[in-house]
């Protein structure tokens, strides 16, 4: 087979236009010849995977796509029966499945205060640590760890008032 067959085999088409401006011009032009190097891409340190987990952990607990969908207010308001003065709200009263962004927002970083808590109290097993670092992580970590609990709790009641009585 002739290279003008095997052209015409490989272009598909007898048009001396398509011809002339598909084969003509590479017949006394070349192609540059480029050195590019592909893009190394090293790894996260681990901190930085750490600071995302816990970002996309604080994103998902916080009720962010509740939020994107449902497009609640940032916080509440009610009126004072006695003085008919508004006040603010930041639990949304008697609705387990509905908040407003604030009560989210809130719950999320007291999940995220005890998921820290449980990490310092992880670290400060490490035996290569000073004995006063060793303490430091052990009382942050369980301070860490009860206040979660207690707000958590608090944020509970408020929203259920009758709930564990």
């Amino acid at each position: 087979m002739s290279t003008a067959a095997a052209q015409l085999d490989q272009s598909g088409s007898i048009d001396p236009i398509f011809h002339a401006v598909r084969v003509l011009p590479f017949s006394f032009l070349r192609p540059p010849r480029l050195r590019l190097k592909l893009p190394s891409f090293s790894l996260p340190s681990a901190m930085t995977v750490y600071a995302l987990i816990l970002l996309t952990y604080f994103m998902v607990v916080s009720g962010i796509v509740y939020d994107v969908i449902v497009e609640p207010p940032g916080i509440g308001s009610t009126q004072d029966r006695f003085t008919g003065a508004v006040r603010p709200v930041v639990f949304m009263p008697g609705r387990v499945n509905g908040q407003y962004i604030i009560e989210g927002l809130s719950s999320g970083f007291m999940f995220v205060l005890g998921g820290t808590g449980i990490v310092l109290l992880d670290l400060a097993l490490d035996k290569n640590r000073a004995k006063s670092v060793k303490v430091s992580y052990s009382t942050a970590g369980i301070a860490f760890i009860v206040i979660s609990y207690v707000m958590s709790m608090l944020f509970i009641r408020i929203k259920i008032p009758a709930y564990l009585r």
